[in-house]
């Protein structure tokens, strides 16, 4: 009989001290990850309920009077928004799968085995490593009306110079101009001006880097032995690409879309930059004009805040439908 009771005090004691250690554990991982925690917290957590508290009030230099949600239906009811939500829904659809298909390109050839392939991967991804300032500086050289070069390559091939970042008119109205015809439709369905369509030609060059390291990182992981698997099975290369690299790439492709469309969303250096909103707001989007809003028209603060929070609401919105989405398309292999 104590036998019986020593060996239960034995074991009782054996699970307090594991308990005891995995409570020292506990602490000591908590620990380590307070520094982040707070960090997160406050550069990132508390900023967010500040902005919330500062578009409740009419809010200028100074804290004005509490306003409530008016801030929010004006800007609900505002055209202002509505043009630059366009313009931002432009740019996104103009860049993301363009970026996502020249990316996949670029990084499939260079994962084949070329020579001066590692020159070739540098190439690529100096622009993303380019002050966006810097580069954007160049590029609307590059694109000046009277002195750039891209107006002087049209003039070699007989084509008439362009406006480019000072043209208005949406590029595909130019187009069916050019080609001496022009339906009428409604302003709307052209499209993108030709100063964004360049600001989306730029955005494409200076990002297609970290679309082509993201992709190679993607198809390192993917096993050789499937696509020899399938090839010994007489499947082609566009056969391989479509039905074993493409469904095995795809949690790479479900990243790449997510942050693309909240990098292309909250898109700022380039446009201030190159047009600075401009012409006639062909290229003004919403972080635009909440810049314009909150640092330009110094009495609107309260109401750059809401539309900060209503861009945030938004990008979050899309964010959770397109991982809601995605992960029942995504094959990990």
């Amino acid at each position: 009989m104590g036998s019986v009771e020593t060996a239960h005090a034995s074991g009782a004691g054996t699970v307090s001290r594991r308990r005891l250690r995995a409570a020292r554990e506990a602490v000591f991982g908590f620990a380590w990850i307070a520094p982040a925690v707070l960090v997160i917290g406050v550069f990132h957590f508390l900023p967010v309920l500040y902005a919330t508290y500062i578009s409740l009030f009419r809010w200028g230099l100074r804290q004005g009077r509490f306003v409530g949600l008016d801030n929010y239906q004006r800007a609900l009811a505002d055209e202002e928004v509505w043009n630059a939500l366009v313009v931002t829904l432009y740019y996104v659809i103009g860049t993301i799968p363009v970026a996502l298909i020249l990316g996949f390109i670029v990084a499939y050839a260079l994962f084949q085995k070329v020579r001066f392939r590692d020159g070739y991967r540098v190439i690529f991804f100096l622009p993303y490593v380019t002050s966006t300032v810097a580069a954007a500086m160049v590029f609307g050289w590059i694109f000046h009306a009277q002195y750039g070069v891209a107006n002087w390559i049209f003039g070699q091939i007989g084509l008439r110079p362009q406006k480019w970042l000072l043209e208005p008119t949406p590029t595909l109205q130019l187009i069916l101009r050019a080609l001496g015809g022009d339906p009428g439709w409604p302003e709307l369905l052209y499209g993108p001006s030709l100063a964004l369509t360049t600001v989306i030609v730029f955005a494409i060059w200076h990002g297609i880097g970290f679309d082509v390291v993201i992709f190679l990182a993607g198809l390192t992981n993917i096993p050789r032995e499937l696509e020899e698997a399938a090839r010994l099975d007489g499947a082609g290369q566009l056969q391989v690409i479509r039905h074993v690299t493409l469904p095995l790439l795809s949690p790479t492709l479900l990243f790449l879309i997510v942050i693309l469309t909240i990098r292309s969303f909250q898109v700022f250096n380039q446009i201030y930059i190159l047009t600075n909103g401009g012409p006639l707001n062909t290229t003004r989007n919403v972080v635009m004009l909440i810049f314009q809003n909150f640092y330009q028209r110094t009495e609107r603060v309260g109401y750059a805040t809401a539309l900060a929070m209503l861009l945030f609401a938004l990008i979050l919105s899309i964010t959770v439908i397109q991982l809601r989405f995605g992960e029942r398309r995504v094959h990990y292999g």
